[in-house]
């Protein structure tokens, strides 16, 4: 495929951009390379400026609207929907063009909308803007996706990935915070005479504060991309002419529509990039059930709905711990057996959870859950990164991104709307009660629930068991062989 970009050759092998020596300097051996610290770097400050638009433009809709619950849903829809349409596309650009240019574009452009929304009082304002966010950040994160191999050796890549996964959701709750103090700071900014024409407004449909610090965000990450990362640049050999250059520009929908085709293609063909995106959607849509039934399952279930932060709090620990134990042990275990054992215990572990009637029997599941889901994501990006050529690796990184935010919304959907036909159905079919008037049956003198959220928690728990196999499968493993010879594999590279 002819490329105009000037980052790497478009057959260039993972790491093949950056020299595989020892590390040197602080950079080097905290964050993988001189290159990847400076993304890195981007990356929490884009990362913040994502959640805390996020959090800005959420509350802004529900203060706007009459139907709170309906306009954060429609809000929330928009930054997702883009993705199963114009996130194919997006992955051609990638491959086609300088990736770093792509990311200032994207920066850029996602400023000016932050700029603007301080101006806008209308949900279907807010709702064009988060369709532009959406669109522009399915140009910002494949592409920083695919320039990662070229500026991290591959022996180190596992380590950038849990960089990477650190820099977006370590700043959420910080983020939160920050939100917080950016509405205080708006509201005192709203007595200030002089500044009215920024719309610093009192009140909880105010946020202009927190939309102009996205923006300041936005440029920041844009000048760091700008004069801070360097890639190699191709061979003088390998440079396209400039009627190459001429002729892949102006190939059109058609050539568009052949390389998304080619890109899909390579998808199911190749048998590690097939696991991995069959195991993480399957497991994504099976696991995230879990934050929107979470607080009914902690209500009726439990017993009290408090609990339901601290699920969340020990769903995050044990993402922590499983990132951390991933990072330091990266060079001793195979990559493919460890994702398709570590996705096998995530749904062993939520069934038990799920299964459990006490806080802190259940809390336990969740905590194994979160530390295989570390595993199985920081895993899923290194396989991604080391098995995908480079001309491909855009669209690669766009159909998992895109596939991750059509599982995630999926589970979000269908969870309470399976639970919500299942609970009536099992008071019907279980004459029983168990405590608060749940369906119940009674074994030794013991009561045991079976609400409609347990088993629509539960299906999703064997929704997992079953990507797990789909992937030992693709990956030719066998799902008992993998076991049975994962330990012996993991001792011979540690004594080697």
């Amino acid at each position: 495929m002819a490329s105009s970009r000037s980052d790497a050759p478009s057959d260039a092998p993972v790491g093949d951009g950056v020299a595989d020596a020892a590390p040197t300097g602080w950079r080097e051996r905290l964050f993988v390379s001189h290159e990847y610290f400076w993304l890195w770097i981007a990356q929490v400050v884009s990362a913040f400026g994502d959640w805390v638009g996020l959090f800005a433009i959420t509350a802004l809709a529900a203060n706007i609207s009459g139907q709170p619950e309906a306009a954060t849903a429609l809000v929330l829809t928009a930054r997702v929907a883009p993705s199963f349409v114009i996130g194919p596309f997006m992955g051609v650009l990638v491959d086609r063009y300088d990736r770093k240019i792509l990311m200032r574009i994207a920066d850029v452009a996602r400023a000016l909308v932050f700029v603007a929304l301080p101006f806008v009082r209308t949900l279907w304002g807010l709702i064009l803007a988060s369709l532009l966010l959406e669109i522009f950040t399915l140009l910002w994160s494949p592409a920083k996706e695919a320039l990662v191999p070229r500026i991290v050796p591959r022996e180190r890549l596992t380590t950038a990935n849990s960089l990477g996964v650190l820099a977006a959701y370590g700043t959420m709750p910080l983020a939160g915070v920050l939100q917080f103090f950016l509405k205080e700071g708006n509201d005192a900014l709203a007595g200030v005479s002089w500044l009215s024409a920024f719309r610093f407004d009192r009140g909880g449909d105010a946020q202009a504060l927190a939309f102009y610090f996205d923006a300041l965000t936005f440029l920041v990450t844009a000048l760091i991309v700008w004069l801070c990362i360097k890639t190699p640049s191709l061979d003088p050999a390998e440079r396209l002419t400039a009627e190459e250059a001429h002729e892949a520009e102006v190939a059109g929908l058609r050539k568009a529509v052949a390389d998304i085709r080619d890109g899909w293609r390579f998808i199911f063909e190749n048998p590690v990039v097939r696991a991995v995106n069959l195991g993480l959607a399957a497991g994504l849509l099976g696991g995230a059930m879990l934050v929107p039934l979470g607080p009914t399952f902690a209500r009726y279930v439990i017993g009290d709905a408090n609990a339901f932060s601290l699920y969340i709090t020990a769903l995050g620990f044990g993402v922590a711990i499983g990132v951390a134990a991933l990072t330091a042990l990266q060079q001793r275990i195979p990559k493919d057996r460890v994702f398709v054992a570590a996705l096998f215990l995530g749904g062993c572990f939520i069934l038990f959870g799920i299964s459990m009637s006490t806080f802190w029997l259940s809390a336990i599941g969740v905590f194994g859950l979160g530390l295989c889901a570390g595993a199985v994501y920081i895993l899923g990006y290194t396989l991604l990164q080391e098995n995908t050529a480079d001309d491909l690796r855009g669209r690669t990184f766009t159909t998992f991104l895109t596939v991750v935010r059509m599982c995630v919304l999926g589970a979000m959907v269908l969870g309470p709307a399976v639970s919500a036909l299942l609970d009536p159905l099992m008071k019907r079919w279980i004459s029983g009660r168990a405590a608060r008037g749940m369906p119940g049956v009674e074994a030794f003198g013991v009561s045991y629930g079976l609400p409609g959220v347990r088993i629509t928690l539960w299906l999703g728990g064997v929704l997992i068991l079953v990507a797990s196999v789909i992937a030992a499968r693709s990956l030719r493993l066998g799902l008992r062989d993998n076991f049975r010879t994962l330990g012996g594999e993991v001792r011979q590279r540690q004594s080697t």
